[in-house]
């Protein structure tokens, strides 16, 4: 079993979207979260071309960016943001 913890980053906009968005977007994109800690690779999950053990998952319109460390059974949540056009754009 994995755990997770947000980077202040995630933290910030987490927190922005909680007062932002609709309340249920948000509880859909928490419960995401809570299932990355059971499983970080299930379904729906894609690794992210070019950036070594980085993956995102999509909730609805928003998207949980994170890195796993397989040797201490983490997954770092880095970014939590509405999907648009420059999303993945570093």
């Amino acid at each position: 079993m994995y755990g997770y913890k947000f980077s202040p980053r995630a933290d910030r906009e987490i927190s922005t979207l909680s007062a932002r968005a609709p309340k249920r977007d948000v509880e859909r994109l928490l419960q995401a979260i809570d299932k990355l800690g059971n499983e970080p690779r299930h379904h729906g999950v894609k690794k992210m071309k070019g950036i070594d053990e980085l993956y995102r998952v999509r909730v609805g319109d928003y998207r949980v960016i994170y890195k796993i460390y397989d040797s201490t059974q983490m997954a770092l949540i880095s970014r939590v943001l509405r999907r648009t056009e420059t999303t993945y754009r570093t």
